[in-house]
């Protein structure tokens, strides 16, 4: 099992005239502890979750380019775009644009989003449910086309909800065949059929429903002519080795329990991140432990 460090917020001690530096030093030791990727929250607003709406929270893609050059081998991405908060040429231009600056580390993280106050208050687009599903469809499919080829494939697009003249793109991404594109999210009647058809990776929820889920994404994947074990089996969680350490034990049993339903990589938030030392102590403790799990 793979581990990324995940950051939804931050809102960290010393504030905005720290943030920089603080969040320099926590990447750098983040790539150094082993973790595979680092991902970012695509909000705009903090949550409940992260210190209520008036919490500290940078925007991603700016957040993602200065922690790929504060880094060297991490994976970037966002965990995830609302899809409807870019439009979709423009977003395909950032992820290459990431991707190019990285040396070929940016992944594209898509969703429907979740977050309708943010939306509102900030005047972002947040149309209905399965008007955002369209669009979280459209938006790959753009993606794909101005990844293909040298410079995009020139062609017009028209969608129900997206038109592009043409899809041209230049400088062209570094990874191959694109940047790697995951859809996260667990419905089984949009999310996982789109999973099947598009992504390289999948993003779930943690619970007990993982293996049913799973089975129906292979089935999925049968129905499009596509090899199931090609997408990247991927949860959220978080991570709580404790100010010393003591819940390292705790950590690795529920890591187990993940890697047992078939998660072969876990994004977590690291709690008491902005400390370092919880991180040092993923690395010491965890990450090793974790690489010796197998998904079953």
């Amino acid at each position: 099992m793979k581990l990324g460090l995940h950051i939804p917020a931050t809102d960290w001690e010393g504030g905005a005239a720290q943030l920089g530096s603080r969040l320099a030093e926590i990447v750098a030791a983040a790539e150094a502890a082993g973790f595979e990727a680092i991902s970012v929250s695509d909000h705009v607003w903090g949550s409940q979750y992260t210190g209520g709406i008036e919490a500290s929270q940078i925007e991603a893609y700016t957040t993602l380019g200065f922690i790929a050059a504060h880094t060297h081998r991490v994976r970037l991405l966002t965990l995830v775009t609302a899809a409807t908060y870019r439009h979709p040429g423009l977003l395909a231009k950032m992820v290459t644009t990431l991707d190019v600056l990285s040396g070929g580390r940016a992944m594209l993280g898509i969703g429907v989003g979740n977050y309708p106050q943010e939306a509102l208050g900030l005047g972002l687009p947040f149309p209905s449910l399965p008007e955002r599903f369209e669009l979280l469809e459209e938006t790959v499919q753009v993606c794909l086309r101005m990844w293909e080829g040298e410079r995009g494939d020139g062609r017009p697009f028209q969608g129900r909800h997206v038109q592009l003249g043409r899809a041209i793109n230049a400088p062209q991404s570094l990874s191959r065949p694109h940047p790697p594109i995951m859809i996260a999210g667990g419905g089984e009647r949009r999310t996982l059929p789109l999973v099947a058809r598009y992504a390289d990776a999948c993003n779930l929820p943690p619970s007990p429903d993982v293996p049913r889920k799973l089975d129906l994404l292979r089935r999925l994947c049968e129905r499009e002519g596509r090899d199931y074990s090609a997408i990247e089996k991927t949860a959220p969680f978080r991570f709580d080795v404790g100010p010393d350490g003591s819940k390292v034990d705790e950590l690795l049993a529920q890591l187990r329990w993940l890697a047992g339903m078939g998660i072969e990589m876990v994004f977590g938030w690291v709690v008491g991140v902005d400390r370092i030392r919880p991180i040092e102590i993923m690395g010491r403790e965890v990450i090793p432990a974790a690489a010796e799990m197998g998904a079953g």
